[in-house]
């Protein structure tokens, strides 16, 4: 092996990766708070405005596995940039809509391409990143996407009062197409085809990952017969639900629950998310902390997601409960801080126990979790039609303390196929 200080191509690679995840949730945010000032314009309902977030939910969840096998075939590189540029398009041409229907169409196209972002990049990463990194790594990702949550509803609440809610959609299309070039560009799909990476990182990674040569066949049997894998599935659906009812609902909670105004939304929306980014980063940074002093996986992974599915099945009724608003927004931060704790650990475990087909297990994992958004989408009008916003909320704190008692079931350290493909330390 070189004695040249190793090169860190892999760290350029993981800040493009965040940099993917701030523009998917760009786009995805953008839709939540637009809904309320286009549902004004358009003059649908409350059901019609939980139908049109549903599109995008199930669109999204159907796709995760598609998406997932189509980087695992024909690698990150390729895949990570068709899907950007095809949702970035559809973005754009949401700006054009003119009718419900038309949303309805255009949110759903862009649920298809932006399903197969995370499979595929956790699947760019599982060549790179060393094992010891990997919950920062994914902490770090997880931590963009809710940058990005954090940061939109004050830069959409601004463009919409300056110009029109068009605007925005233009824009945030334009700059992922953007991101879809550099990643082709500069990316490259395993560490010996890159011509940045010297001897020294090329042998830190392959001595950590092995030497990954050609394409494996998915065991697609071996990954769907897996109970543990069935296990963190069933896990993330709880997360999904929960999480995405503050990047779906939240802000029209604020609207009509609260009757906050247009600015006020776009600061008090911003607020969870930003609490969020906290917690992704706390997340994988506790996790591989903890694996280093330790050296046992399992208890790391669990013991940091559980601590934060149990945070925000406490802070969240208090949320909902509490007058203050400040004290409510705190509470509410609480919440998604916690399940921020959760992300990072979850998206480590496919890539510690899937190895090479992580592209595949975090597909299977991912759709669990989107099916629990999609479903919390469909039945959160219904809930609060019948019993009102705050029942939809303890919902959320219901589920997590599901999440938590299923994430006692998983083990890391386990993986799906013992070989060189897929090494846990």
């Amino acid at each position: 092996m070189s004695t040249a200080k190793p090169t860190r191509v892999r760290h350029i690679i993981l800040a493009l990766t965040v940099a993917a995840y701030f523009i998917t949730y760009l786009d995805r945010v953008l839709l939540s708070n637009a809904l309320p000032v286009i549902q004004k314009e358009f003059g649908f309902t409350l059901i019609t405005l939980g139908l049109i977030q549903s599109c995008y939910q199930w669109a999204y969840a159907l796709f995760q596995i598609p998406g997932g096998w189509f980087g695992d075939r024909v690698g990150p590189r390729i895949a990570m940039a068709s899907v950007v540029v095809w949702w970035s398009i559809f973005t754009i041409v949401t700006g054009f809509s003119f009718s419900v229907t038309m949303l309805m169409v255009c949110v759903a196209l862009i649920g298809f391409g932006e399903a197969g972002a995370f499979p595929i990049a956790n699947r760019a990463l599982s060549r790179w990143m060393l094992p010891g990194e990997r919950g920062i790594a994914q902490g770090t990702t997880h931590a963009g996407s809710r940058l990005a949550g954090a940061v939109t509803p004050v830069l959409v609440a601004f463009l919409i009062a300056r110009y029109t809610w068009h605007l925005p959609f233009f824009i945030f299309g334009l700059v992922g197409i953007v991101w879809a070039a550099v990643w082709f560009w500069y990316y490259r799909d395993v560490p010996s085809e890159h011509a940045g990476v010297n001897e020294g990182e090329r042998g830190k990674i392959v001595a950590a990952l092995g030497d990954a040569k050609g394409r494996p066949p998915i065991p697609w049997k071996l990954i769907l017969g897996s109970r543990q894998m069935w296990t963190v599935a069933a896990m993330y659906f709880c997360y999904g639900y929960a999480l995405n009812m503050f990047i779906a609902y939240y802000p029209k909670y604020l609207d009509a629950a609260r009757g906050y105004s247009l600015k006020e939304m776009g600061f008090f929306a911003s607020l969870p998310l930003a609490a969020g980014v906290v917690g992704d980063i706390c997340g994988g940074l506790f996790s591989d902390m903890i694996i280093h002093k330790t050296g046992r996986i399992k208890f790391a992974r669990q013991s940091v997601a559980i601590a934060g599915f149990l945070i925000a099945a406490v802070c969240c009724p208090l949320a909902v409960l509490e007058p203050d608003r400040y004290i409510s927004a705190a509470l509410f931060g609480l919440t998604v801080f916690g399940l921020e704790l959760v992300v990072g650990n979850a998206w480590a475990v496919t890539l510690d126990i899937g190895g090479s087909f992580a592209g595949s297990c975090s597909a299977v994992m991912n759709t669990a979790g989107n099916i629990g958004g999609a479903i919390m989408a469909t039945v959160t009008v219904f809930i609060v039609n019948a019993w009102g916003w705050n029942s939809a909320f303890y919902a959320v704190s219901v589920l997590s303390l599901l999440g938590a008692a299923l994430f006692t079931q998983i083990d890391a350290g386990r993986k799906l196929a013992p070989d060189s493909t897929s090494p846990v330390v």
